[in-house]
This record gives C-alpha cells, sequence and structure tokens, in this order.
C-alpha cells in the first residue's frame, strides 16, 4: 500500500522523469546549496525569497497548457474550427498528468531543470537550517 507521501505530486513526477533527469536536478540543487552555505544571512535570504517565487513543475504545466488551451479555443473561434482540436489534445494532456503524474511536456519541462514544489523547497530548507546553525 501506498504511503500519502508516495502518491503526492512530486513523488509522481520524478517517478515519470527519467533518472538521470533527476540526479542533473539534485545535483543542481546541491550545488546550490553548498554555494550558498558559505555566503551572508542577507544573501541565503535572498535565495530564499527567490525559491519562493520560482515556479514549480505544476505552475509550468497549467499555464502553458491554460495558454495553448485558450489559444486554440480563440483561433477555432475567429480563424478555423480546426484549432478547436488544440484545447482538446492539451487539456487531456493535463488530466493525464493529473491522474498519472506524467504528460507529454514533462519531460521537456525536467530537462529544462523546472523543479518539483518539494524539490524547490528541499533546497529553501537547507538553506533555513545553514541560517538556524549559525
Amino acid at each position: 500500500m501506498l504511503h500519502a507521501e508516495d502518491r503526492t505530486s512530486r513523488d509522481r513526477v520524478r517517478h515519470s522523469t527519467a533518472s538521470n533527469v533527476n540526479r542533473e536536478i539534485d545535483r543542481q540543487t546541491n550545488s546550490n546549496i553548498r554555494r550558498y552555505a558559505n555566503s551572508s544571512e542577507e544573501v541565503i535570504n535572498r535565495r530564499i525569497e527567490e525559491l519562493d517565487q520560482e515556479w514549480d513543475i505544476e505552475r509550468a504545466l497549467e499555464a502553458n497548457a491554460s495558454t495553448l488551451a485558450l489559444t486554440g479555443l480563440l483561433l477555432g473561434l475567429t480563424v478555423n474550427r480546426k484549432w478547436l482540436a488544440l484545447p482538446t489534445v492539451v487539456l487531456s494532456f493535463l488530466l493525464q498528468h493529473s491522474l498519472q503524474g506524467w504528460c507529454p511536456p514533462l519531460p521537456l519541462l525536467r530537462r529544462l531543470s523546472v523543479r518539483t514544489r518539494g524539490e524547490i523547497d528541499r533546497e529553501k530548507y537547507e538553506l533555513k537550517a545553514l541560517l538556524e546553525g549559525r
């Protein structure tokens, strides 16, 4: 039986991502933590603020899907009805992602180092721990 944390988006996305891509994202996150480890409190706090603003994979997928769906709808209503296929395809991908944690754009976004909220938060909380340890 799966634990609640195993069913989270973070785990579904990581499970659906190629292991070499996950390793590269983890390597970059660890590199970020090491780079900021010897920084001033001000610099670390600025990085934490940046992490709070970083778009996670869910937000990126939702924004892209919404943009494409609305574009297809607009073009379908004004140019040619064939454009209505675009929102159908995009929304089916979004549904697939919500059910399975995978959709066709996911591998591309992950290769572009778009992280899950859990991956972003890991960096954030490790930086906060560095500040508390001072």
